[in-house]
């Protein structure tokens, strides 16, 4: 009776958990976050947030995590955008960005295909599946990423354009990347949303979908 009433409990702690975890998020969205597993690199205190601000969300990460509405879900060709504003860095330069051809993603066989940059000015792309991932793009420099001013800011916009049977990579209003729709990058189609990883706190503003 005693093992009974115990999971029980656990069960109601586990959900009082995931509602106060939602109620951090805006309504419809859904955040996973994963730790840091480098002790040379590891997540700050504090939980993750992603609140909308302005017209549109700021996420506050101590540790890794993705953002996305079950809704949002997009096929054949279109333009995935997002203008990404870093507000606050902890000195490790890590990635914020784009995700898209997502599924699973709330269970273990999640799946995406993620476009990012950071602050020291390079981007990647790259695939998960599951805990794993591939490199598509591996960490590349490029002028058409904006770097951190005297204040610690910077803005940069991101885009990715899928047409037919290529995907543009796009940053800032430059293709960085160009390639066939196959591979790791093969999968397009379903959900998208958003990554930023840890000691990161981003605004992310012109987020979105357009149909070509």
């Amino acid at each position: 009776m005693k093992k009974r009433i115990s999971k029980v409990v656990f069960g109601i702690a586990l959900l009082v958990s995931a509602v106060a975890a939602f109620a951090q998020s805006p309504k419809g969205w859904m955040v996973r976050s994963d730790h840091s597993m480098e002790a040379s690199d590891p997540d700050a205190a504090g939980a993750v947030k992603f609140v909308t601000m302005g017209g549109g969300f700021h996420a506050t990460n101590p540790m890794a995590a993705i953002y996305w509405n079950p809704a949002n879900t997009v096929t054949g060709d279109y333009t995935l955008k997002g203008k990404f504003t870093l507000v606050k860095a902890g000195g490790y330069n890590e990635y914020y960005g784009l995700i898209l051809g997502g599924s699973d993603l709330n269970a273990a066989g999640q799946s995406y295909l993620y476009f990012m940059v950071t602050d020291d000015g390079t981007y990647l792309i790259k695939r998960r599946a599951g805990a794993s991932t591939q490199g598509v793009s591996q960490k590349t420099p490029s002028d058409a990423v904006k770097k951190p001013d005297s204040t610690g800011k910077c803005t940069n916009e991101l885009e990715v354009r899928v047409k037919g049977d290529k995907v543009d990579f796009v940053i800032n209003g430059t293709v960085v990347s160009s390639m066939p729709k196959s591979g790791p990058a093969g999968k397009t189609d379903g959900i998208y949303g958003i990554r930023v990883n840890h000691q990161l706190e981003v605004q992310i503003d012109g987020f979105g979908v357009s149909k070509m």
